[in-house]
């Protein structure tokens, strides 16, 4: 949660030109992570490989963990397609790279509907573990905000017009 949260947020940051190679954190950060292979070894749980690919018939929350496999699944997809970056153009991969918000909101809304405990039990809004998920939407929703109120005081974009054959030709 954490890991989607900064990169969401660095992400932001970048789209208003800072870039965290040159300046603080100094590096690049990978969120690649696969987290929900640890339930595999859960003796109560009684998932299997198959369920966390394909969470329908899970034996517990499955159109729950639906929304968690869609969201490993459009992460996975913004991390392969950040790879092919160059060969793709930069316009096509931002435009790709937006489903990176959309892996946020099915993350958030998972890890909020999730019962951790997987009995089903009715959803503790105000439980540690889903405050700081909704801590963690709340600071990418306000971080959106800032971010498109940014984007709206800027100068619109200029237009590339080609150059007159006459010109061109000297």
């Amino acid at each position: 949660m954490t890991l989607l949260t900064l990169n969401i947020l660095i992400g932001l940051v970048m789209s208003v030109k800072y870039n965290p190679v040159r300046s603080w954190p100094h590096r690049r950060i990978n969120t690649f992570k696969l987290h929900p292979l640890i339930i595999l070894f859960s003796s109560t749980a009684k998932f299997t490989f198959l369920d966390i690919l394909y969470p329908v018939n899970a034996p517990k929350q499955p159109w729950i963990n639906v929304l968690g496999a869609l969201s490993l699944y459009s992460l996975a997809f913004v991390v392969l397609t950040s790879y092919f970056r160059r060969e793709l153009g930069r316009k096509k991969w931002k435009t790709l790279h937006f489903t990176a918000y959309a892996t946020a909101a099915l993350f958030y809304v998972h890890g909020i509907l999730t019962d951790p405990t997987l009995k089903d039990a009715p959803i503790d809004f105000f439980d540690g573990e889903k405050v700081y998920v909704e801590l963690c939407m709340l600071l990418v929703i306000v971080a959106i905000g800032f971010r498109v109120r940014w984007q709206l005081g800027q100068p619109p974009a200029r237009v590339h017009r080609p150059k007159p054959a006459a010109a061109r030709k000297s």
